[in-house]
């Protein structure tokens, strides 16, 4: 069938983390037929991958970092369609993502576990889609889990569409029940269907066509960029008006206003996951396009003799700033290939043209970098990226970013914090999230569930650096902690400290099993025999608050005396390893994280004990001036 004939749907599908939505894009690519099932496999990766999650951190964290786009045809009623689904992050650090790819859509599959319900993120992702006029299809997945309670989920849904302002026209919204990873779908929730179809039925019953002028002169936004090695920068967006034709001339408008007159050199529509060249593109539909340099996020594609922006995505501020510098430890250039500041500073320039809710500014020296993002995950992300680029840098403690009002009175950002944990252990997080200055706002059992206590605060984001790990101690792991922002308040007051100081090599070498054995009682290690250390770095965790200053490296003298026991008696308890996110929030005001492509290691901003004394002694006589 001619591409003229095809009726087009621009779907997102939006939710929560880990209820399913690149699954159920994976389950409607098999189906539909566009791949054999060896075909997704051999793309995903493995055996069990998603084909959506084609990043190495996405298969390895089971999340959707990056937005994609994917098109199916459809044939009901006698009439073939175009569906083009765009899968979205769950996650609210990747935000920015979420907000410029819903510019592409015209409806919205929001996918629900039939157990969690609602959750935090889902009330982000769903007040984006409202607020650009998107109808939501409710498709309440994972209904074959034992526990599942499909009914009390679809009410949950309604109250919290009441609670972001949706309409009555939006609270009359069709239902689907399905089961991504059994690959069904039904309009009632006691039978099991055979196949996916209801699901994309629904999208062409109840998601609009493109309302577009194909006579208009031509607009298109770029949401995505991709980058090939033969052919440079990719831009991908809609086109919202006129047709858009290969080899056309067209004026590219950054946000700025600012237009440059550029030639399309290649063209492409989306078919299954590939890009299947086209002589041109009418509004309404998805493309790519080739041969635009420069060209970011943002820009509008716009006739030459009518050259009209469209309106720029609106990105939410940045909540989490850190600094990224120069590595200037004693190891520095043992595993990493990219050092210096101009290097770490491009390829942070470089990130900015697709991370769009990524913030660089220059730091207090030449070789700093303030790099703010909208969490602890997002900027976790990049800075994982980069070491396995082969960059080595330092970064510094998390911090808030911190806004003013009209009177001058300084507002930090606050987030609402939902955990659900066994009730022998709500208090427990009761006693947490109180010193953080956190405030309850609901409290109670979720319909159809026992044993679990369902708490929702809000909290400062200030208060969320290092609480996960905390709360999963504190209750044994059992408790399901999300958050996500609220807006901002003025400042809470002051938060407690981290309560145990660390324990500080004093001298450079390899630690040996004598001399952990000997600290053995002074508290817990982050270094094992072997490693390698120098002067300044932080090898563990104090029992008491005050920091320590410990040789790990002390081996055993050699003399002629017969020892009374054996020589190779050490006993060295299991050290701690943590993981990068976990590093960052445990990192003091005074220490840095030395990222490299090998190991991790914490230490302070200043190697030397005489350094940091005398930086103390001038402290404290400013303070008492």
């Amino acid at each position: 069938m001619p591409a003229e004939s095809l009726q087009t749907r621009n779907v997102a599908i939006i939710a929560h983390v880990d209820h399913g939505k690149t699954t159920m894009v994976d389950c409607i690519l098999y189906q539909i037929g566009k791949y054999r099932t060896e075909q997704l496999d051999k793309l995903a990766g493995g055996q069990h991958g998603l084909v959506f999650d084609s990043n190495d951190l996405e298969r390895e964290r089971g999340i959707t970092i990056f937005s994609k786009n994917c098109a199916v045809r459809f044939e009901t009623g006698g009439l073939e369609y175009r569906v083009n689904l765009i899968d979205t992050p769950g996650h609210a650090d990747f935000g920015g993502e979420v907000e410029r790819v819903l510019m592409m859509a015209d409806g919205c599959l929001l996918l629900v576990d039939a157990y969690e319900g609602p959750m935090p993120q889902t009330r982000f992702v769903l007040q984006k889609a409202l607020a650009l006029g998107l109808r939501p299809i409710v498709v309440v997945n994972k209904v074959d889990r034992p526990d599942a309670r499909p009914d009390e989920v679809l009410t949950e849904v309604f109250d919290l569409l009441i609670d972001l302002g949706a309409d009555d026209k939006t609270l009359d919204f069709p239902v689907v029940f399905a089961s991504a990873k059994q690959g069904w779908a039904s309009h009632t929730v006691g039978d099991r269907g055979t196949n996916i179809r209801p699901i994309l039925e629904t999208i062409i019953e109840h998601v609009p066509a493109p309302e577009v002028d194909p006579a208009a002169p031509v607009q298109m936004l770029v949401t995505t960029i991709d980058f090939s090695e033969y052919v440079g920068r990719i831009a991908i967006g809609r086109v919202f008006a006129g047709t858009l034709k290969n080899r056309q001339r067209v004026r590219v408008i950054d946000r700025h206003g600012v237009g440059r007159d550029q030639q399309i050199s290649q063209l492409f529509t989306f078919e299954g996951l590939d890009r299947v060249p086209a002589d041109h593109v009418e509004a309404g539909d998805l493309c790519a396009v080739v041969g635009l340099d420069p060209v970011n996020i943002g820009d509008t594609l716009a006739d030459l003799e009518a050259p009209v922006a469209l309106p720029p995505i609106h990105i939410d501020e940045p909540t989490l700033h850190m600094t990224f510098r120069v590595n200037d430890g004693p190891l520095v250039g043992r595993e990493g290939k990219f050092l210096t500041s101009r290097q770490i500073g491009d390829r942070l320039q470089k990130e900015l043209r697709s991370n769009v809710a990524l913030k660089v500014e220059p730091g207090e020296t030449m070789e700093q970098f303030r790099v703010s993002g909208r969490g602890l995950m997002h900027l976790g992300i990049l800075i994982e990226n980069l070491r396995r680029e082969g960059f080595e840098l330092c970064v510094g403690k998390p911090q808030v970013v911190f806004h003013e009002d009209e009177d001058g009175k300084r507002l930090e950002p606050i987030e609402l914090l939902v955990v659900d944990v066994p009730e022998e252990h709500q208090n427990a997080v009761m006693a947490l999230v109180g010193d953080r200055r956190a405030q309850l706002l609901k409290m109670g059992h979720k319909s159809g569930t026992s044993g679990f206590v369902h708490l929702e605060f809000s909290i400062p984001a200030r208060a969320l650096i290092g609480l996960r790990s905390r709360m999963l101690t504190a209750t044994m792991g059992n408790a399901i902690v999300h958050h996500t922002v609220l807006g901002y308040e003025p400042i809470r007051g002051a938060l407690p400290q981290r309560s145990n100081g660390v324990l500080i090599a004093n001298e450079p070498g390899m630690v040996t099993a004598y001399a952990l054995d000997g600290l053995d009682d002074r508290g817990t290690f982050f270094v094992e025999p072997g490693d390698e250390v120098y002067e300044g770095q932080v090898v563990g965790e104090h029992c008491k608050s005050s920091d320590l200053i410990v040789n790990v490296v002390r081996g055993k003298k050699l003399t002629n005396m017969r020892a009374s026991g054996k020589d190779d008696n050490s006993q060295v308890r299991p050290v701690r390893r943590m993981s990068l996110e976990a590093s960052l929030e445990y990192i003091g005001d005074d220490e840095l994280l030395e990222v490299t492509p090998g190991p991790i290691r914490l230490r302070k901003i200043m190697l030397k004990e005489t350094d940091r004394k005398r930086v103390a002694r001038r402290e404290a006589s400013a303070a008492a001036v």
